[in-house]
């Protein structure tokens, strides 16, 4: 569910999405890939003054994060012109890439690190030959990886309202990148909160990292609470009675621990199967959401195929 206040959604409305997003980053990235993006770009790297040179000081962060993003060989020639969107690349061959900035951003110079790593991180997708189908999803996809590979807090902290104007860059909602580089978060060790500038940004990262420690607490992981546990003990019973007939993943029925309250983008997605060695259940990881099968017999230990997360 989303809502919408100042023209601007709320919520998490592409949540499915961004997981996916996720998944796909694991997948072709490997999680050595993706663990090599131990730091978040420093404040000081990405800072854009208003006494520095525009187009010097747009060649100089947009360095900053093609090195930031592992980009050898790829050299942005950055310029601005009246546009409708924020940003636009192109993508070729290289090993130059040409960057549109919206003429706005001259007058708003310290989120021109914001639109150059969404731009970049395009660049970076490109050369990896990782996308979706569809521009929407390609979109969510390029702000999912520019957020969980430590540039797109930038992102968030561009989110800024006020009582007559409110501003965002990027596709996902505020509480989307939020749920995003939180879970980042909980991989590498940051806190990112202290980055913030803008205090609608930080909002925006509570409720979503409040999300995404609810993933890591879900049924059937040790951590879930008690009352959680109690529903998947009821649906686990209802599922050996029925030979492991069950909703399809991340569509419970109501009250079996399936999709939380509307609008919180809560959802458990476990399911239970019958095979050869009796039950089973399935559950996404909470750390790259890659589904994980594991037999219906107490407390046991996985691990992930993908990412190599170690779960109880």
């Amino acid at each position: 569910m989303a809502s919408r206040a100042n023209g601007v959604i709320r919520g998490y409305p592409h949540l499915g999405t961004v997981r996916a997003a996720i998944t796909a980053l694991y997948r072709r990235l490997s999680p050595d890939g993706v663990l090599s993006y131990t730091s978040s770009v420093p404040p000081a790297d990405a800072a854009f003054g208003d006494g520095d040179d525009l187009h010097l000081g747009a060649q100089r962060v947009a360095r900053v994060l093609v090195e930031h993003l592992r980009l050898p060989q790829a050299r942005m020639i950055v310029s601005f012109r009246e546009m409708e969107h924020a940003a636009s690349v192109e993508l070729t061959a290289g090993p130059e890439y040409f960057i549109e900035l919206n003429n706005r951003f001259r007058g708003h110079r310290r989120d021109i690190g914001a639109a150059l790593a969404h731009e970049i991180t395009h660049v970076l997708l490109h050369r990896l030959d990782l996308s979706f189908p569809g521009t929407r999803d390609n979109e969510i996809l390029t702000d999912t990886a520019t957020t969980y590979l430590g540039a797109g807090w930038l992102l968030l902290d561009a989110f800024r309202e006020s009582r007559l104007t409110s501003q965002k860059l990027g596709y996902l909602t505020p509480e989307e990148f939020g749920y995003v580089l939180a879970k980042r978060a909980l991989v590498f060790g940051e806190d990112p909160s202290v980055w913030f500038t803008s205090p609608q940004a930080y909002t925006a990262y509570t409720k979503g990292r409040a999300l995404a420690l609810r993933d890591v607490r879900q049924p059937p992981l040790a951590a879930a609470g008690w009352t959680a546990r109690n529903r998947y003990a009821r649906d686990r019973r209802h599922a050996a009675e029925r030979g492991g007939r069950v909703p399809e993943p991340g569509r419970a029925r109501p009250g079996s621990g399936g999709t939380a309250g509307a609008g919180d983008g809560g959802d458990s997605g476990y399911a239970f199967e019958t095979g050869a060695d009796g039950l089973r259940v399935s559950f996404p990881c909470p750390t790259c959401q890659q589904r994980i099968r594991v037999p219906v017999r107490g407390r046991v230990r996985a691990r992930c195929g993908l990412c190599r997360s170690v779960l109880e």
